[in-house]
C-alpha cells in the first residue's frame, strides 16, 4: 500500500510540477529589463510590473535548480532567463553600491522604491547567486554569494546598524526565528556539493541550529516564533505567535542539518518537535487545512488573516514529512503527507489555467484568485514539488 501511494503521489505531483513551470515560463519573463513580473492574475495577466527583490532571487534560484536537477528541463531558456534575472539584480538589487543593502521593491527597470530593515532581500540574492555559479560556473556569481553572505553574517552576529533599524527604548529585545531559519538554508546552500564552503560555514550552522531550537518552549510542547535573546518567553501578544507553517519549515532545515550531521537523536526530536507536533496544534479540525497564525494561550490571534489557508504552510508541511518518511519509513509520517497533500492539490491547483491560488479562506474556497503578487511567486511551489518528486523517485528506487 506504502509502495502504491508514493507511485501515485510522484505522477501527480510530477505533473503538477510541469504546469506550474509552464505557467511562469509562458507569463512571467520580462524580456526588455531581465527578471521577471510576478504580479500576475489568474490568467497570467500582468497587473502591476514592480519588482521584488525576494520574488527575482526566489525565482532565479528556482530555475537554476531546475535546469540542473530535473533533466526535462535543462532547457537553455530556462537558464537564459535565470542569468537575465541574476544580472538584472547585480545591477539593481543593491541600494546605494558598492554598500550591500538591497531594496525590497524595484521599478521595472530596477530603480529603487521600497528598502525593509532586514536581511531577508539579501539573503534570496545569495542562494539566486550562488544556484547561478552552480548553474554556469561562472566565479563571478559565487564571489557575489560570499560576499554578501560574509555582510549578513556580520549584520546578524556582529553590528547590525548597517540595516538601519533604530534602537527604540520601549522595544523588546527580540529574536525572531526567521533570522537563524534563513541563515541556515544559506549554510545548506552554499555548502552544497562544495567542501570548502561547507567547512567555512560548519560553525554557522551549527550557531543557526541552536537558534532555532531555543524556540521550542513551554518544556518542548510548542514552537514560538519570538524569544528573547536569552531564549526565553517574552509577554504579549508577540510573545506568544505562532506560526505553524513556519516550524514546519524550519523542521525540515533542521532535519537537512541533522542528516548531515549524522545525528540520529536530533533527527528524532526534530520530527517530533518541530513537524508533528506543530502540525497538530495547526491543523483546522473542522475545515481542514493549516492555520496562518495561532496563539499559545488559545487568544484569538490579532493578524486578521491568522486563520486562512495559504499555499507555503502546506507547502511546507508536503516536504516536512515526506522527508521525514524517507529518513524513517515511518508509515504516520506518509499518511500525514497524504492527508495534506490530499487537502493541497483539492483546492490550490487552477486547474485551467494552470498554478496555484495562493490564499484560501478558512472554509478551504479562494480568497484571492491572483497568482502572483507582493509575496507570492516562482519558489514555494514549485520548491515543494520538485523536492517531493525528488523524495518520492528514491524512495520508489529503495523500494
Amino acid at each position: 500500500m506504502e509502495r502504491a501511494a508514493l507511485a501515485t503521489w510522484k505522477e501527480r505531483v510530477e505533473h503538477e510540477l510541469d504546469r506550474v513551470v509552464t505557467f511562469w515560463t509562458k507569463y512571467s519573463h520580462d524580456s526588455e529589463h531581465g527578471g521577471f513580473f510576478t504580479c500576475l492574475t489568474r490568467e497570467g495577466q500582468v497587473y502591476d510590473d514592480l519588482k521584488y527583490v525576494w520574488l527575482q532571487g526566489r525565482q532565479v534560484w528556482m530555475y537554476c535548480r531546475l535546469y540542473r536537477k530535473v533533466q526535462r528541463f535543462h532547457w537553455p531558456e530556462i537558464l537564459d532567463a535565470a542569468k537575465a534575472g541574476g544580472e538584472f539584480l547585480i545591477r539593481h538589487a543593491r541600494v546605494a553600491p558598492p554598500a550591500k543593502k538591497c531594496a525590497f521593491v524595484l521599478t521595472r527597470d530596477g530603480r529603487p522604491v521600497k528598502v525593509q530593515r532586514t536581511i531577508f532581500s539579501e539573503c534570496f540574492y545569495t542562494m539566486a547567486m550562488d544556484e547561478l555559479w552552480k548553474a554556469t560556473g561562472d566565479p563571478r556569481y559565487q564571489r557575489e554569494a560570499v560576499e554578501m553572505m560574509d555582510q549578513i553574517i556580520y549584520w546578524v552576529r556582529v553590528n547590525p546598524t548597517g540595516l538601519g533599524q533604530p534602537q527604540l527604548s520601549g522595544a523588546p529585545k527580540v529574536d525572531s526565528m526567521a533570522v537563524p531559519m534563513m541563515l541556515l538554508n544559506l549554510v545548506d546552500q552554499l555548502g552544497q556539493d562544495d567542501n570548502k564552503m561547507s567547512r567555512k560555514y560548519a560553525e554557522l550552522g551549527e550557531w543557526c541550529s541552536q537558534q532555532i531550537l531555543k524556540h521550542l518552549q513551554r518544556d518542548g510542547q510548542l514552537v514560538l516564533e519570538n524569544v528573547s535573546k536569552d531564549g526565553t518567553e517574552i509577554p504579549g501578544c508577540l510573545g506568544r505567535q505562532q506560526n505553524p507553517g513556519h516550524a514546519l519549515e524550519a523542521g525540515w532545515f533542521l532535519l537537512r542539518y541533522a542528516i548531515r550531521q549524522r545525528n540520529p537523536e536530533l533527527k528524532t526530536h526534530i520530527i517530533e518537535k518541530f513537524m508533528v507536533q506543530p502540525f497538530h496544534s495547526g491543523w483546522d479540525n473542522e475545515n481542514g487545512g493549516i492555520f496562518y497564525f495561532q496563539d499559545a494561550d488559545k487568544f484569538c490571534p490579532t493578524q486578521l488573516e491568522w486563520d486562512m489557508k495559504l499555499w507555503w504552510p502546506h507547502s511546507e508541511a508536503m516536504i516536512a514529512f515526506l522527508m521525514g518518511y524517507s529518513e524513517t519509513k515511518d508509515p504516520n509520517l506518509l499518511n500525514l503527507f497524504c492527508q495534506v497533500a490530499e487537502y493541497t492539490f483539492e483546492r490550490f491547483p487552477d486547474m485551467k489555467h494552470g498554478e496555484w491560488y495562493g490564499y484560501l479562506n478558512r472554509e478551504g474556497k479562494v480568497a484571492l484568485s491572483f497568482k502572483g503578487g507582493p509575496f507570492k511567486g516562482c519558489f514555494h511551489v514549485p520548491r515543494c514539488l520538485y523536492m517531493c518528486e525528488e523524495l518520492l523517485k528514491a524512495l520508489l528506487v529503495a523500494s
